[in-house]
């Protein structure tokens, strides 16, 4: 029996991610100063959903001008 054949595969498709490849991390705020994200954010972006992501997104602009205040 031959194996089946995928028909028109579809490409990984890519990961949104804040990063700009600055990864300084601020000790007092835990926070990237590249994407302002937190390292716990950072280590499982790959494993949260769009949603997820979107949310933390939503907030880095206000965790910027807060660390920039």
């Amino acid at each position: 029996m031959s194996s089946p054949v995928a028909r028109n595969p579809q490409p990984p498709r890519s990961i949104a991610t804040p990063c700009v490849k600055v990864c300084i991390v601020d000790g007092a705020s835990g926070l990237c100063l590249g994407c302002w994200r937190t390292l716990s954010e950072i280590g499982g972006w790959s494993g949260l959903s769009d949603d997820e992501r979107a949310a933390i997104m939503a907030e880095l602009p206000a965790r910027a001008a807060r660390a920039r205040a």
